[in-house]
């Protein structure tokens, strides 16, 4: 009943400390609002650049899986592309490796468990303020359980007799068996937890008491580092081809580099114990104590170092080889039916905050931008109709076929991207984010809007072929330099979507709305001139319409631009 009762005290303590990792790193990214997934987005081809930014957010978040899942849902979306995310995944593995030195460094040696009930009551308290920066609270309570989970930890362990945990300590018996046994089950109890943090954490805790031996723990550090691949495969579940690739990344980067380490784990135990000072064992020759945990913490960050110095340079031919292996959709020739337009919620399982999903939102809003962008586009060049109207009636018919293809898109993508923010508005965001949310919703409904104008515009073209009202040379030379400058606006807002507008910048926007409606007057009083000269009045008249809903597109361009200032 003793072994009982301390076996739950262990997966209780275990429990605690997931959770409270969980809570903390929630509170960082939602404290930095989406700034550390917009570090993710920055990434240039420099794959040095990549691995470091990988690592220093994986640093602060606490989590390479969040990190990894991320990354896959980034390529995903097309925010980041397969060789730049190689760098970053490789950049994760070394950030991770913080929580062993935490644990190893502070969790055995400083008393820091007196601490931790003062956080939690500190980090209650400011979570359920009104302060703007209220989700620091969950940072505070999360450092609390992490260390009142591992103060548990370390109290149960010792009250079990070696008796009970024989099965374990066996392991060491087994020769090269042992090791096999110690990696499988290392990997296994990775997967169910889906955290390495708290897999090495444990194992650590386990040497700490001398239950297992430096190169048993060594080798179990391995498995948990193939068994934290979990969520990256889950995250690429239903994703596109890039997303698989990543994801495939990840299992090869991790499998690889362990079985390598697995191969020459002497050697490498040899190097840690040069470079780590005290020995890995008790000066009786036993296993455990503080020293142990240094060498496991030393352990799991010089082989991540070592397996990324090793593959870096290879960051081509890596992504060479999973593009071999995971092939591309449709690549028999066929073309492929168009599917409705659908944008998944991604579940607690495979993202850890609700910002991180308003990035992606934001990417198919530009993606909806660059739709109506080409739908104005056409619309241009459809003017040239006029200049030559022996084909118009055809000519007019495929462009009508066309843009009514791409608004009925517009219409899909404005009903999933609004529900899929309303989905985000239900979980916890932060007071930006939320804030951010509105505007972003107001800008879908502006980019469909301006789909259904240009949509509206193309039937008026075709009427006015139907019924030979056409313009004449010097009225498509006065709509050209209109045109432009609306064409200008919209260009401005898709370059600037997903980022707030800048005072000068918002002046720009202002500038370009005071041009185009001062041009909108020039043409209605030209136009009005010459019904008045006797031109026809059908043909004058819906010149003057067509100038109105060109405007309206300004119009809509600059709401959008007001909303981006208001965006933080």
């Amino acid at each position: 009943m003793f072994v009982v009762e301390a076996l739950l005290r262990i997966v209780g303590g275990l429990c605690l400390f997931l959770y409270g990792i969980k809570i903390m790193s929630d509170g960082i990214q939602q404290t930095a609002g989406d700034r550390m997934q917009r570090t993710l987005n920055f990434m240039t081809g420099n794959r040095i650049i990549a691995v470091v930014t990988g690592a220093v957010v994986t640093m602060l978040v606490q989590s390479s899986s969040a990190v990894s899942v991320m990354v896959v849902s980034f390529v995903n979306a097309g925010l980041l592309s397969l060789t730049q995310s190689i760098g970053v995944i490789m950049g994760a593995n070394i950030g991770t490796t913080v929580t062993a030195w935490i644990v190893s460094l502070v969790g055995f040696e400083i008393k820091i468990s007196s601490l931790a009930l003062p956080a939690v009551g500190i980090g209650f308290f400011v979570s359920v303020s009104k302060w703007k920066y209220r989700s620091l609270g969950e940072v505070f309570m999360g450092f609390g359980f992490v260390f009142l989970g591992l103060q548990f930890l370390t109290d149960a362990l010792p009250q079990i007799s070696a008796e009970s945990l024989g099965f374990i300590q066996n392991l060491s018996s087994l020769g090269f068996a042992s090791i096999i046994l110690a990696l499988l089950l290392s990997v296994g109890v990775t997967l169910l937890m889906h955290s390495s943090a708290a897999m090495i954490t444990l194992i650590i805790t386990l040497a700490y008491g001398g239950v297992i031996n430096f190169e048993i723990s060594a080798t179990m550090i391995l498995g948990a580092n193939i068994g934290t691949t979990i969520d990256a495969i889950m995250a690429a579940i239903g994703a596109k081809t890039a997303a698989k690739r990543t994801a495939l990344v990840h299992v090869l980067f991790n499998v690889v580099g362990s079985l390598i380490a697995l191969v020459f784990l002497r050697p490498l135990l040899f190097l840690v114990d040069f470079i780590t000072p005290g020995p890995s064992v008790t000066p009786t020759g036993e296993a455990g104590g503080l020293s142990i945990a240094t060498h496991l913490a030393m352990f799991h960050t010089v082989f991540n170092v070592l397996c990324t110095v090793l593959f870096l340079p290879f960051t081509k031919q890596f992504a060479a080889l999973v593009t071999l292996l995971i092939k591309d959709r449709g690549q028999d020739g066929k073309p492929e039916e168009r599917q409705p337009y659908r944008l998944e919620y991604r579940s607690a399982i495979h993202s850890t905050t609700p910002e991180f999903n308003i990035i992606r939102a934001e990417k198919e809003i530009r993606d909806m931008a660059g739709l109506a962008s080409s739908m104005y586009a056409r619309f241009s060049e459809a003017l040239g109709i006029f200049r030559d109207p022996a084909n118009g009636a055809k000519a007019t018919a495929a462009l009508v076929a066309g843009m009514r293809e791409k608004e009925e898109i517009a219409d899909e993508m404005r009903e999933e991207l609004t529900r899929f923010l309303m989905e985000c508005t239900r979980r916890q965001l932060s007071y930006q984010s939320d804030r951010n949310v509105y505007y972003l919703m107001r800008i879908i409904a502006d980019l469909e809007d301006m789909t259904d104008d240009c949509y509206s515009i193309s039937l008026m073209l075709e009427r006015s072929v139907k019924k030979d009202l056409l313009f004449k040379e010097k009225e498509i030379d006065a709509l050209s330099p209109y045109i432009t400058l609306v064409e200008e606006f919209l260009a401005f807002v898709r370059e600037h979507l997903g980022s707030p507008l800048a005072a000068e910048q918002s002046a720009y926007a202002e500038d370009l709305e005071s041009r185009i409606d001062k041009y909108r007057d020039k043409l209605r009083k030209m136009g009005r001139k010459r019904i008045e000269a006797g031109e026809n009045v059908k043909t004058e008249l819906l010149f003057i319409d067509l100038v109105r809903r060109i405007e309206k597109l300004g119009d809509i361009c600059y709401n959008i631009s007001e909303a981006l200032s208001c965006m933080r």
